[in-house]
Order: C-alpha cells, then sequence, then structure tokens
C-alpha cells in the first residue's frame, strides 16, 4: 500500500523512524514534509498535499492512506480535512485507529507526536493500515451523507441548515 505522510518540525524525527518501519513492512511511504528541521515551519501546506495525494491515488484505483502528525495532531486534522475527499481522523489510542477505518472509512489518521511515545503511534498506525472499512449500511450511509455535503452543501432530506 502506498502511505503518503507529513508533519511539522514536531514530529520530524518521528516521521523517520514511521518511514523506515512502514517501508520494512513493504509499504511505498511518500514523505510530504519537512524535509529539515525549521522550528517555524507551517504543517498546513504538507498536510494537505499529503491529503490530496491520497484522494488523487484513491481516485484513480491506487490504494493509499495518509498519517498526519504534529505536536498534538489536531491542527494537522484540521489540515487534511480541508482536502474535498479526505476524511481525517485524529487518533489517540488503538480502539479510535480501528474505528476511524472500520467505522468511517478514514483514508488519514492524524497524531500527537509530543503526546504518544513512538511505539503507540506505530502501533496506531499499523491497526489503522491493516483495519478494512466493514462496509455496514449504516457506516457506509453516514460516509455517503459526507460527501454528499462536501460536494452539494447540502445532505438530502437531513435539515442542513444555511
Amino acid at each position: 500500500m502506498r502511505i503518503h505522510i507529513a508533519t511539522d518540525h514536531a514530529g520530524l524525527e518521528f516521521s523517520r523512524y514511521l518511514t523506515e518501519h512502514l517501508v520494512a513492512a513493504g509499504h511505498e511511504v511518500i514523505d510530504h514534509g519537512p524535509t529539515a528541521y525549521d522550528a517555524l515551519d507551517d504543517y498546513p501546506a504538507f498536510c494537505i498535499n499529503a491529503a490530496q495525494a491520497v484522494v488523487n491515488d484513491q481516485g484513480v484505483g491506487v490504494q493509499a492512506l495518509g498519517v498526519v502528525f504534529g505536536g498534538s495532531g489536531n491542527g494537522e486534522q484540521i489540515a487534511a480535512n480541508k482536502v474535498t475527499g479526505a476524511r481525517a481522523a485524529l487518533v489517540w489510542n488503538l480502539s479510535t485507529a480501528l474505528l476511524a477505518r472500520g467505522h468511517n472509512d478514514a483514508n488519514v489518521i492524524s497524531i500527537g507526536a509530543r503526546q504518544h511515545t513512538v511505539e503507540e503511534a506505530v502501533s496506531f498506525i499499523d491497526a489503522f493500515i491493516a483495519e478494512p472499512f466493514s462496509g455496514e449500511e449504516r457506516h457506509a450511509r453516514r460516509v455517503a451523507q459526507l460527501a454528499e455535503y462536501e460536494a452539494t452543501g447540502d445532505i438530502a432530506g437531513q435539515g442542513i441548515v444555511r
């Protein structure tokens, strides 16, 4: 599987370890930055580029997921979710990693590099990658509603207020 990653200065060392780990597991890793430490770097472009690459790959049938991380993971998740078609989930334990894929068909996860050990974060990422979307009707319906809202600004029959 192709895995797109992005971070900011807070997760730079972790991104290097993660790349080695994922490559050793047989994945193709594409790092969207940064490439060098800069305490003043800005995560939005890195994370948006990673999320857009996931959406682009999936759009042409390439199996791809994304992992973005920073100090807390919050801003990185927000940035990734600005990409149409990205479903980025903030993951803080094994359960949220599994539910992100299984229930929400998340295609990107965000992790706080300052909130977890490297071992914890890697376990969340490995679980996320391995977990399939359940396809259960209620979960598929909800994911479809999110896509409908992205495309139209409405969810038919659901009373979206503008």
